[in-house]
């Protein structure tokens, strides 16, 4: 892969937590078969290393001013829009009480403030209310509890809810583009998976700046599939000609993400799954013609594709397999509600009006401006609004299940 590292070069010198973490993944690959590692566990330690990895140390800079920004950085109304669905759903579900919502990867917790501010509002809603946040990193932890500690939320890992214990809704805002993923490569025909390894060069390799020792490097090497599940995968969403692919072609395969909708449905009795994030179809994730894949890193507002570089200190991200999740999910027994885009979604749940009163406004203020921007900014559709957002439902009556949700009802263009 042609890595584009002309805005991104490696300093003289790296901190001490990045050489650490470079020096447990080379520990890694050297006590690995072959001294290699699939890049589904070099992503994971890069980014989840309980001490060294991005989301343990740099993710409290997300945000304008950090690496990358989400529609939840943009205002609070992307959570007062998403509350209206959320009471539709409990509504539709006759009002049970608890009424879980568990968000999964919630960031430093304004999403979740958000929502809460808004649901406080509807007293019976709340009152109902059980608030359940899943957060793998303990920094981002910490934030949130700190944030939210005027309401009655809990914390817990994906595991630890029991089976079949969920009436209510499990959702999430760019999580599963941040799972891990393996890589593979097309040559002569056949799959090949994509692994990390050290390099023996040498001539990137820097010094810490607290020790004397070079900073590994790492390269990647390509070989058989670490398992039969990549193929598999292929076969689940619909791609098995791979000799129609160009040799050299190349893309991800998020196995992450399977396992993590499993649990999610073996562990929700009633109720919904809601994902928000940006990918594609299948058929568009696999295109011929995005023949290097879709990841992406970000560092300090700059996108680049070399994963390899400022290690522990960028984000590494990848786009959605939308198919997977809806296929994936009707074999663990939820079923797709539907599917569209987010600023269709949020323009049926009320950000439509939203907009049309703000243009009211005579003599608008600085504040009232920048609030429509970013109401703009989530209406987007090469941005935020083009984010895909999959509904999906466990455990409901015929009669539940035909009740339209406010924001899949295409908006009257008239």
């Amino acid at each position: 892969m042609n890595f584009d590292n002309s805005q991104l070069k490696l300093h003289s010198s790296v901190d001490h937590s990045q050489h650490a973490l470079c020096e447990i993944i080379a520990d890694r690959i050297a006590a690995s078969p072959h001294r290699r590692i699939t890049f589904s566990e070099y992503m994971d330690m890069a980014l989840y290393h309980p001490k060294h990895g991005y989301y343990s140390t740099k993710a409290v800079n997300l945000g304008q001013q950090g690496d990358f920004f989400t529609s939840v950085h943009l205002g609070g109304e992307f959570g007062e829009l998403l509350m209206v669905q959320f009471l539709q759903m409990w509504e539709i579900m006759g009002r049970p009480v608890p009424f879980s919502l568990v968000e999964m990867g919630a960031g430093q917790g304004f999403l979740a403030l958000d929502i809460l501010k808004s649901i406080q509002q509807n007293s019976d809603f709340f009152k109902a209310l059980n608030y359940i946040i899943v957060e793998k990193s303990s920094a981002l932890r910490q934030e949130q509890q700190q944030r939210l500690q005027e309401f009655p939320v809990s914390w817990c890992d994906l595991e630890e809810i029991p089976s079949n214990s969920i009436v209510g809704c499990f959702f999430s805002n760019e999580l599963v583009d941040a799972f891990p993923v393996h890589q593979f490569i097309l040559k002569d025909e056949q799959l090949q998976e994509i692994y990390v390894t050290t390099s023996t060069d040498g001539e990137e390799n820097k010094v810490s700046a607290s020790s004397s020792r070079p900073t590994p490097s790492f390269v990647e090497v390509s070989g058989e599939p670490s398992t039969i599940q990549l193929t598999q995968y292929l076969d689940l969403v619909g791609i098995n000609a791979l000799s129609a692919y160009p040799d050299g072609f190349r893309s991800e395969i998020n196995l992450a993400a399977l396992h993590w909708l499993g649990i999610v449905a073996n562990r929700l009795q009633r109720g919904y799954v809601l994902t928000i994030d940006y990918g594609y179809s299948a058929s568009r994730y696999y295109n011929p013609r995005r023949s290097q894949g879709t990841l992406q890193c970000y560092y300090q507002h700059q996108r680049h594709n070399n994963p390899y570089i400022n290690v522990g200190r960028q984000d590494i991200t990848t786009h959605v397999d939308f198919t997977a999740l809806e296929r994936w999910g009707q074999s663990c027994g939820i079923d797709k509600v539907g599917f569209t885009q987010q600023g269709l979604f949020l323009m049926a749940l009320g950000l439509g009006e939203r907009l049309a009163m703000l243009s009211y406004t005579e003599q608008p203020t600085f504040q009232l401006l920048r609030r429509r921007d970013s109401l703009h900014q989530l209406l987007d559709p090469l941005g935020l609004g083009g984010f895909g957002v999959l509904v999906q439902n466990k455990g409901l009556t015929k009669t539940e299940t035909i009740q339209p949700l406010k924001g899949l009802i295409v908006p009257d263009q008239t």
